[in-house]
């Protein structure tokens, strides 16, 4: 407890500066409902009120964005995390979430200095021949400077900014305890799975910290496509990396986005498209770990129609047998098997209310619609759209790394149209699919599932003796529990709670009042305002819990 209150105090200031934003940008309601009365009112007394008139001509999506980038780093990185749930949110909250681009002003370079050279263990002259003090890029968690190594060789250094852990940290506990209130508070905010996405944010923001990890995964993607001579990955430099501190070859290209200097160079983009795509598709299909955000700025083209893929702090892993149901997924939509594509749908679901006769039909009627236009027609981003609204009419949730790929593939499909308007990612992965399901079926591909199960079976044979032995013994100790947990029954606990909190209310106050009228017909002791004391007292306490319970009756709607 003395602890969590010492977590308290030290985020006070933070819980200060969340609150102004809120209210800032029209969510005063929400900042009471967490309990941020006090915070309230000290920013009430110091914000500009006529901004909050312009920032109501915004919908509620622009608002939610505009308060994210407002409040920082780890918010603008939560909002990332948001912009991958498809599944979740509708397509305009998508549409501003990313708008978060991942920019920020740049920290003079005499500021990060000091910690550079703790990094680096030396001065800058001792490793580089010239460090350029403006940076080539600018974000939330760490900037980017040129250099050169003393053999001559471009290098960038991605240098976290200083101080940014102890913010982020004060921002996490504070992120968790909002997601506890508001989960109690709104049990419609639950069917978000805010506990998850909480989650999955916290892994995604702490691994991003460590700008070494971003270095293991730009390894290991380059020795997953070190067969394929056109995509490039940049080289580490391990002697200078660590957590603060990623050193790496420096890319000579034309940036993604740049389309007239493409066409300058005499660039082939539809060649382009094909092999920035079947480069994603080989990470997806195949390797199991992937960019999880393949767009035009995390591309460089480069001489001899040759990609270089940057940035790899956002990774996608799948395991084998998710990627044998995201194939037979794609392989169900395109051809037009809507049976296949709801089982593994209501597999991938943890939402057991979901009424799967409806759910199947549903889905059959989705596939329907694509059913009459040809492969070539098909549009990846449309399907994928569609169905991120069908799962959320059924309230089915993505896991987080099926959320990634989804979001990748979208990603991927924006980057080949940006190429090439013609570009179908459908048609170009249509062949990878087929090729995968045959392989599948192989008679050596079987063999090796059906071994892998036998040995399963007998894994689990030859466990089954110890294990009854243990449940035995466990059933004559006493020691055998068995745990029912009832979905949405703390809702319902906390609703009995606040009325036998009222009823107790109103019985206490119906005692003072019958307490109070018996003391006041009593002669003699002490008096206030002509009335004996104690009475008046009585009345008064009664007044008080009489407000507060109509209060409370009348703010609860019940």
């Amino acid at each position: 407890m003395l602890w969590e209150m010492l977590n308290a105090a030290r985020d006070l200031s933070r819980v200060h500066a969340i609150a102004s934003v809120l209210i800032r940008y029209g969510f005063g309601g929400f900042v009471r409902s967490l309990g941020m009365g006090k915070a309230l009112e000290r920013a009430g007394k110091i914000l500009h009120w006529q901004q909050v008139e312009d920032y109501a001509k915004l919908d509620t999506p622009q608002r939610i964005r505009r308060v994210l980038e407002d409040l920082g780093p780890t918010f603008i990185k939560l909002g990332q995390i948001l912009a991958t749930r498809v599944d979740l949110f509708p397509p305009q909250y998508i549409a501003e979430f990313e708008k978060l681009q991942d920019q920020a002003p740049p920290v003079p370079f005499e500021d990060l200095l000091s910690q550079l050279e703790d990094d680096l263990g030396g001065s800058i002259d001792e490793f580089f021949s010239a460090v350029e003090r403006q940076p080539l890029a600018a974000a939330s968690i760490a900037q980017v400077h040129k250099a050169v190594l003393k053999d001559g060789t471009a290098v960038i250094l991605k240098i976290r900014r200083p101080g940014l852990r102890k913010i982020i940290e004060a921002d996490l506990r504070l992120l968790q305890r909002i997601v506890d209130i508001a989960e109690s508070e709104s049990p419609e905010f639950r069917r978000f799975h805010p506990k998850e996405i909480l989650r999955q944010f916290n892994q995604s923001l702490r691994r991003e910290l460590d700008l070494a990890g971003e270095c293991r995964n730009a390894e290991r993607v380059a020795a997953n496509l070190a067969d394929d001579p056109d995509i490039i990955i940049p080289n580490v430099y391990w002697q200078w990396t660590g957590e603060r501190l990623n050193v790496q070859e420096y890319i000579e290209g034309i940036q993604g986005r740049d389309l007239a200097a493409v066409e300058k160079a005499g660039l082939d983009r539809k060649l382009l498209a094909d092999r920035g795509t079947k480069a994603v598709i080989k990470m997806i299909m195949e390797d199991g770990f992937f960019h999880a955000d393949p767009h035009p700025g995390n591309v460089f083209y480069l001489a001899g129609n040759k990609l270089a893929f940057i940035d790899f702090g956002m990774v996608g892993r799948l395991t084998e047998e998710r990627r044998e149901q995201v194939v037979s997924l794609l392989y169900g939509m395109i051809n037009h098997l809507p049976t296949q594509v709801a089982e593994i749908l209501e597999d991938w679901s943890d939402n057991i209310y979901t009424d799967e006769q409806v759910l199947t039909v549903d889905i059959e009627a989705f596939v329907d619609q694509y059913s009459s236009l040809s492969l070539k027609d098909l549009s990846l981003t449309a399907m994928m759209s569609d169905l991120m609204a069908l799962l959320r009419d059924h309230k089915l949730m993505l896991p987080a790394d099926l959320a990634l790929l989804i979001k990748a593939y979208i990603t991927l499909d924006g980057l080949g149209r940006h190429l090439n308007p013609d570009f179908n990612t459908l048609v170009f992965a249509a062949p990878y699919i087929r090729k995968i399901m045959l392989e599948r079926y192989k008679p050596e591909a079987i063999a090796k599932r059906g071994w892998r199960n036998l040995l399963s079976v007998a894994d689990l044979l030859t466990s089954l003796p110890k294990d009854l032995r243990k449940l035995l013994r466990a059933s004559r100790k006493g020691a055998i529990q068995i745990d029912i947990t009832v979905k949405r029954l703390d809702h319902y606990v906390n609703n009995i709670d606040n009325a036998i909190s009222r009823l107790t209310m109103g019985i206490v106050t119906a005692a003072l009042i019958i307490g109070s009228s018996i003391i006041m017909t009593v002669k003699g002791g002490p008096e206030l305002f002509g009335l004996p004391a104690f009475g008046f007292l009585g009345y008064s306490f009664a007044t008080i819990g009489g407000v507060w319970l109509l209060l409370s009756i009348w703010k609860s709607g019940h």
